[in-house]
């Protein structure tokens, strides 16, 4: 009975391994090639499949994402004949997995070369200037020719993007020089601008503060005159209200003398010519109070109507 048990068990353990042979899981977005004695024979899609066993081998699961993969820096000569190292990324995806599989023997590494290759003669074609510049060209031109080759591999490319592009280092110290004297021109643009509109702003200022200032003078002296004029006719109406005589304006004339002689500087008089008729005027009005001494007898010796002496006073002219 124990080579039967045994047998049975052999038996029962082929059947589970026939069964895990048989039926093949396919993940999602993936794809299997089945090779029955080496030659193909389908692409196992998503979901569950039946193979023979023993008979219908997986040859290779292929992964139908896009793939993204970054390329270490390669050197590159420009048409200047300088050397720039180029970071290149590139997204993928396999379109056709039984020609990934047979078409190219490892289609990664012949991405890669192919991306070398490419841009070494794109690069070639152009100076560092533009090189460094122009990096929307380089992709789409990359792209084109990558995509072209590609084709017949069951790959499409679906992106090229350049990560970095390093000049050498004495080109990075002279472009670093230059930006910084581009960016120190600028200031100085900056600032010699904003200096030249602060000026014009204050001129203009300074010029409405003067307009401001002339026109505020202007009609403070229109009110001063005004206000004097205005206080000369009143002078003069009160003047001739109370309608003064020879006798008052005489008077008034020769309080103004002290007036006229203050001061350090008054070395030379200007008298008018009305001073004469004023002292006339202030003469006569003296002259009828009589004189200040009595014209009796006994006084002087004269007597009579001989008694008065007449003094002229000098008229000023």
């Amino acid at each position: 009975m124990e080579p039967v048990i045994i047998v049975l068990i052999i038996l029962v353990v082929l059947v589970f391994i026939a069964l895990i042979k048989t039926i093949q899981v396919i993940p999602q977005a993936s794809a299997a090639i089945v090779e029955r004695f080496g030659r193909y024979t389908r692409t196992l899609n998503a979901g569950l499949n039946i193979v023979v066993p023993f008979i219908d081998t997986i040859r290779n699961r292929i992964d139908l994402r896009e793939q993204v993969v970054p390329f270490p820096p390669q050197p590159v000569i420009t048409q200047d004949n300088l050397v720039v190292n180029i970071d290149t990324v590139i997204y993928y995806q396999v379109t056709d997995a039984r020609a990934a599989t047979y078409e190219v023997a490892s289609y990664i590494q012949a991405i890669e070369q192919l991306t070398v290759t490419t841009l070494r003669n794109i690069i070639g074609g152009m100076d560092l200037e533009r090189t460094l510049t122009s990096r929307e060209e380089i992709n789409a031109a990359l792209r084109g020719v990558l995509d072209e080759a590609t084709g017949k591999w069951g790959i499409r490319v679906n992106r090229v993007e350049l990560k970095a592009i390093e000049p050498p280092t004495s080109i990075q110290d002279s472009m670093e020089k230059q930006m910084r004297a581009d960016r120190d021109k600028r200031a100085a643009i900056l600032t010699a601008e904003g200096t030249r509109q602060a000026a014009i702003l204050t001129a203009e200022g300074e010029k409405q503060s003067q307009i401001l200032r002339a026109e505020g003078e202007a009609k403070a002296a229109a009110l001063r005159a005004e206000g004097e004029a205005q206080a000369v006719r009143t002078v003069f109406e009160a003047i001739h209200a109370g309608d003064p005589d020879q006798k008052l304006l005489s008077y008034q004339y020769l309080q103004m003398l002290p007036k006229i002689a203050e001061g350090d500087a008054n070395k030379l008089w200007i008298v008018p010519s009305e001073i004469g008729d004023a002292l006339k005027g202030l003469s006569g009005a003296m002259g009828n109070f009589g004189p200040l001494g009595g014209n009796s007898g006994g006084g002087n010796g004269n007597s009579g109507g001989n008694g008065t002496e007449r003094r002229e006073n000098p008229s000023i002219d």
